[in-house]
């Protein structure tokens, strides 16, 4: 939360107009997906450096050359999200949990990336946004969704990646790229405003033709292994 806050005064003077232009873009009958994403991979990156935060990435060359994919990054925290949309140039769309679908800020965001609302308690509405997700996949939307379900909470670590929330991608026979977030968590989930730097890796998809034969929560348990590899690396290497 105090880094949240010392972002927001390091950019007090900027965030009116940013305000201004966030609440236009939210007229999605006016300005397309690729205008609206525009915007906020142009500012997300002036935000992320200004809260003393530097985002090392790697694997760009392993997203497809086609859209209609989903990414499964493991959630470590708030900033995960931005991680991810800074460092992804083509139009994403995200998948968030409804208690914060109201959130000022976050409400026009969810509007600009016309994200999906899930409610994990309602089965019948979590039903119809796997119906949902699966139809604009196939139309070429890129999602990231964490399977995880909710922020691990602890630290590097994973928690288990969840079945159903594979289903979308596998219905829609499309790519499955994982994604490793290392210390995205030290960002917005500590009390420090510290220099820091967060990874971001995306790893080999994994096509229809990779998981076709496996069940949802085989894809999952072998998507979550490969972060879990990717993680153990990349700290054992820092120390």
């Amino acid at each position: 939360m105090k880094r949240i806050i010392f972002m927001v005064f390091r950019n007090l003077l900027v965030l009116p107009c940013w305000l201004i232009r966030i609440f236009q873009l939210c007229n999605i009958e006016k300005y397309d997906s690729h205008t609206r994403y525009a915007y906020l991979h142009k500012i997300i990156p002036i935000i992320i450096r200004r809260g003393r935060i530097k985002i090392h990435v790697t694997g760009l060359e392993n997203l497809p050359s086609e859209d209609g994919y989903v990414m499964f990054p493991n959630h470590q925290g708030l900033f995960d999200a931005l991680a991810i949309i800074q460092t992804h140039e083509k139009p994403l769309v995200t998948v968030m949990k409804k208690e914060i679908k109201n959130t000022f800020i976050l409400k026009q965001v969810i509007t600009m990336l016309q994200a999906e609302i899930i409610d994990r308690d309602d089965i019948r509405q979590s039903m119809k946004v796997i119906m949902n997700m699966t139809r604009r996949v196939k139309e070429g939307e890129n999602f990231i969704l964490f399977a995880e379900g909710t922020r691990s909470r602890q630290g590097n670590s994973l928690l288990e990646f969840k079945g159903g929330s594979f289903k979308s991608a596998m219905n829609a026979k499309s790519p499955v790229v994982p994604i490793a977030l290392i210390d995205s968590y030290k960002a917005f989930d500590t009390g420090s405003i510290r220099k820091l730097t967060v990874q971001v890796h995306y790893l080999k998809p994994l096509y229809y033709e990779d998981y076709k034969g496996m069940k949802s929560t085989e894809l999952a348990d072998k998507v979550s292994d490969i972060i879990r590899e990717k993680i153990t690396m990349e700290t054992a290497s820092i120390e």
